[in-house]
C-alpha cells in the first residue's frame, strides 16, 4: 500500500503537472528562515544552459488570460536544461524563500505545437527554497530576482526511448510570473507552549512497545503548523534535502481517527523530504536524528482542500514522527 503522505496530483496528465514534476524536485518544500544582521544582496535573476538557442524566440503578449503566442526557429533541440527571461516585467523583484504564483504555456520545441497551459485559471506555486535550489539550482536562478510580470522560457532536453517509453522531443515552456507571496512559517515555539498549556495541542502517550496514542481536543486546530518535539534525539540535524528514515502514525484532527501508522510493524518508512506535505518538509527539518516529534498540520500544509476527492486524509492532521537515521 502506498503510503498516505505520497504526493499526487488530480490532473496528472497536464502539461502543467507534467511541467511541474519535470522542473521541481518536490511539491513539499520547505520555507527556509533567513537571519543575521548584514543585509543580503540584491538578489538577480541568472539565465544559464544554452541561452543563445533561444535568441529567436519571440512572443506575443495575450494578456494574462490567454497564453502567449511563441515564434522561434525550429527544431529547438538543446543537450542541457535552459532558462532565460525573455520579456521583464515591472512589478516586484523575486527573492529566496517567498512564493512565486506562475502560469505556464507549453510547446513541443520539434515542431512549436502547443501542449497546453493554465493561463485563465489558478496560476500554480513555485516555491523558492533551498530545496529548489539544489534540486534545480537553473530554475532556482532565473526565478530568484525575476519581477512580476517577467515570462521566462525554459526548456527542457528531449529523451531517448526507453524501453516501454517513446522517445520525447525537446519541450519548450513559457512561465510568466503572476504574483508572488510569502511562503508560510511554522508557529513559534511560544505559540506552541501556550497552545500546548492552554490543552489545545494533542496529548501523547506511549504504550510498553513505545506506540503512539493521541487524545486530540474538541476545539478547532491551530491554525498555522505546530512543531512539539516530545524528546530530543542526539544525532545529526536533518536537512531539507534529506532523505530520512522515521516510524510515524497519523490521525484526523477532526474525529482523532488513526489512519496510517508504522510504529510496531519494525518497517519504518524511507522517503525525502522533498517529497512529502509541506507541513512534514516544514516541521521535520532542523530536528535531530532520534527525535520524537508532535506535527500538528493545518489543511493546507496536508492534503489541501480537495484532499478526500483525492482518497487522503482530509482536514488538519496530527502526526507524530521517529526520526530514525538519514541518508
Amino acid at each position: 500500500m502506498s503510503p498516505a503522505w505520497r504526493p499526487s496530483c488530480p490532473d496528472e496528465s497536464s502539461y502543467v503537472r507534467r511541467l511541474l514534476a519535470i522542473l521541481l524536485p518536490g511539491l513539499l518544500l520547505l520555507t527556509a528562515c533567513g537571519g543575521g544582521d548584514k543585509a543580503a544582496p540584491e538578489p538577480t535573476s541568472q539565465s544559464a544552459g544554452e541561452t543563445a538557442k533561444l535568441d529567436s524566440l519571440k512572443l506575443t503578449d495575450n494578456g494574462d488570460k490567454k497564453a502567449p503566442g511563441v515564434d522561434f526557429a525550429k527544431p529547438l533541440e538543446v543537450k542541457e536544461f535552459t532558462a532565460k527571461v525573455i520579456t521583464e516585467g515591472s512589478g516586484e523583484k523575486l527573492s529566496a524563500n517567498q512564493i512565486a504564483t506562475v502560469s505556464v504555456a507549453g510547446f513541443n520545441a520539434t515542431d512549436g505545437k502547443a501542449l497546453g497551459d493554465n493561463f485563465g485559471k489558478d496560476p500554480e506555486q513555485l516555491e523558492l527554497s533551498d530545496a529548489l535550489k539544489s534540486g534545480n539550482p537553473v530554475m532556482y536562478g532565473v526565478f530568484v530576482g525575476a519581477k512580476v510580470g517577467s515570462q521566462i522560457a525554459l526548456v527542457a532536453p528531449g529523451q531517448p526511448a526507453t524501453e516501454g517509453t517513446a522517445a520525447q522531443p525537446a519541450q519548450l515552456y513559457i512561465a510568466r510570473i503572476m504574483g508572488v507571496k510569502e511562503a508560510p512559517k511554522p508557529l513559534s515555539q511560544d505559540e506552541t507552549e501556550q497552545l500546548d498549556k492552554a490543552g489545545k495541542l494533542p496529548k501523547i502517550t506511549f504504550d510498553d512497545k513505545g506506540i503512539p496514542s493521541a487524545s486530540i481536543p474538541k476545539t478547532d486546530a491551530p491554525s498555522g503548523l505546530s512543531v512539539k518535539v516530545l524528546s530530543e534525539g542526539s544525532g545529526e540535524k536533518v536537512a531539507a534535502t534529506d532523505t530520512i528514515e522515521a516510524n510515524y502514525t497519523g490521525w484526523r484532527w477532526e474525529d482523532g481517527k488513526e489512519f496510517e501508522s508504522t510504529f510496531g510493524k519494525n518497517q519504518p518508512a524511507t522517503f525525502p523530504l522533498t517529497g512529502v506535505i509541506k507541513g512534514w518538509t516544514m516541521g521535520l527539518t532542523d530536528q535531530k536524528v532520534g527525535s520524537k516529534v508532535l506535527l500538528t498540520i493545518p489543511s493546507d500544509l496536508a492534503y489541501g482542500a480537495d484532499a478526500a476527492a483525492q482518497g487522503k486524509p482530509a482536514g488538519p492532521l496530527v502526526f507524530v514522527v521517529e526520526i530514525k537515521s538519514k541518508k
